[in-house]
């Protein structure tokens, strides 16, 4: 799967670092002062590295939590995200991270304790709830036998019971949660757009039935679950296939299970979007219908507000109350962290 490490020097003698290079015992090593080094020099062929992406082994420095985008929250006051990891297994086209790094290597953060640390610290400062969001530069699953994350933030979840982590993900990686004893503070929560947009724009994503298996299996161990339907892909018959989508996950899982259900449109900043049609120039999907608002590059507005209305309608009819949080209809400007490095 890895056929070269890049290591940052200060990593070198990191358990987590020995314990990969054990892992892919056959992958070429190459050391670096500084992850950026690799991930932002220019004139990458980020196409052709998604084919057979490497993995850097770094440290993460500088501010390890941030305040979440005010449309990501699940009702709570205090929101905040941090990055173990950079870039994705899957290759969405509807995806920031293809606009927003010139690199398809995947960065790995071994400094856990660093970050739980800062979780730790952040969760001391009020007895209030407060939400921490993974899988916004990656997706918080889709590795966990190669990165352990999982496995290794629980036990902190489970001494900070006033805090909820939610582990965002596309993936049936869930051998290390059904290994462990389930966290009322802890959120499985899977992202999905309907199969045959799936089957178009999602490429290596398992497939709804997957999914659906997975998500059973974490319910009956005791794990709740959220339903993460963003971004709502503009389609002539989104209604169907919408509708459709919610039957069949609704009717699969028990509704004590659920702890959330959240849905919001397409939006990328403008730069990131150009950037991926660039790469991508023939890809039907990106073709529109989008417009240009306030820097971002979102759908027109009136078939943003018809495509939102409708699946909210459709959410209403099978979603328990209390447990929908959409998003506003106007689209907000996305607090996106700056480029690595």
């Amino acid at each position: 799967m890895i056929d070269r490490l890049y290591i940052e020097e200060a990593v070198l003698d990191h358990p987590r670092v020995h314990a990969l290079r054990a892992r892919f015992p056959r992958a070429t090593v190459v050391t670096c002062g500084h992850y950026g080094e690799i991930f932002n020099r220019a004139r990458q062929h980020f196409r052709l590295q998604k084919r057979r992406p490497a993995l850097i082994l770094a440290r993460k420095e500088g501010r390890l939590l941030q305040p979440a985008p005010a449309q990501y929250g699940i009702g709570g006051r205090y929101n905040f995200y941090f990055s173990h990891m950079l870039n994705c297994l899957y290759d969405c086209r509807y995806c920031f991270l293809q606009g927003m790094y010139r690199s398809a290597h995947y960065v790995l953060f071994v400094n856990y304790e660093d970050f739980m640390q800062a979780i730790e610290a952040r969760a001391r400062r009020t007895r209030e709830p407060q939400y921490f969001f993974s899988g916004y530069d990656c997706d918080s699953l889709a590795l966990e036998p190669v990165t352990g994350f999982a496995r290794e933030f629980l036990p902190l979840f489970r001494r900070l019971p006033h805090c909820t982590l939610e582990l965002r993900t596309k993936s049936t990686q869930i051998r290390a949660l059904l290994r462990s004893e389930p966290l009322p503070n802890v959120v499985v929560a899977f992202s999905f757009t309907p199969e045959a947009l799936r089957a178009r724009l999602e490429r290596g994503v398992p497939s709804l039935d997957r999914r659906l298996a997975a998500m059973t299996k974490l319910a009956r161990h005791g794990w709740r679950l959220g339903l993460r339907f963003d971004p709502l892909i503009h389609v002539q018959d989104h209604a169907r296939l919408y509708e459709g989508l919610f039957s069949r996950i609704f009717a699969a899982l028990p509704v004590e299970a659920i702890h959330s259900v959240s849905l919001g449109t397409f939006r990328m900043p403008e730069s990131y979007f150009h950037r991926i049609t660039r790469l991508y120039p023939d890809d039907p999907f990106l073709a529109g219908p989008f417009a240009a608002q306030d820097g971002m590059t979102c759908y027109e507005q009136a078939i943003e507000t018809r495509l939102y209305a409708d699946c909210l309608r459709l959410l209403q009819d099978h979603c328990p109350p209390g447990k929908l949080f959409p998003c506003t209809m106007k689209t907000p400007d996305m607090d996106l962290p700056a480029p690595a490095g």
